[in-house]
């Protein structure tokens, strides 16, 4: 089982930034993709920004040049650097990371908690 512990959440005004963490901890053999989605009240969770094993990144159109992403393989971390904050990035952002159990086998998903982050304008 895989436990993940967020953190950097928090208000802050326009214009300023914020830094997300997730810790993966637990039993498991790899940590394959991290994704950090966010979700506002009524609305789907949307899909922030996704890291692969390898370090490929990928982000929805609206936090491109914004928000950058990054992993640290040996903390099994992942950071999302969150600049120029919008009142429209405000949602509950959690964390996501597929893993694999074994060496051999499915693949699983583990969800964090959640931390909020609130842009004012």
């Amino acid at each position: 089982q895989v436990q993940l512990v967020e953190s950097g959440g928090g208000l802050v005004q326009a214009g300023e930034s914020l830094r997300l963490s997730c810790a993966a901890s637990g039993r498991f053999f790899s940590i394959n993709a991290m994704t950090w989605y966010r979700q506002v009240p009524g609305k789907q969770r949307e899909l922030v920004a996704t890291v692969s094993s390898g370090g490929n990144t990928k982000y929805t159109e609206s936090v491109k040049g914004r928000f950058t992403l990054s992993r640290d393989n040996a903390k099994n971390t992942v950071f999302l650097q969150m600049n120029s904050l919008k009142p429209e990035d405000t949602a509950v952002y959690y964390c996501n990371v597929q893993f694999d159990r074994y060496q051999w086998g499915d693949e699983y998903n583990a969800w964090g908690q959640g931390t909020q982050v609130t842009v004012s304008s």
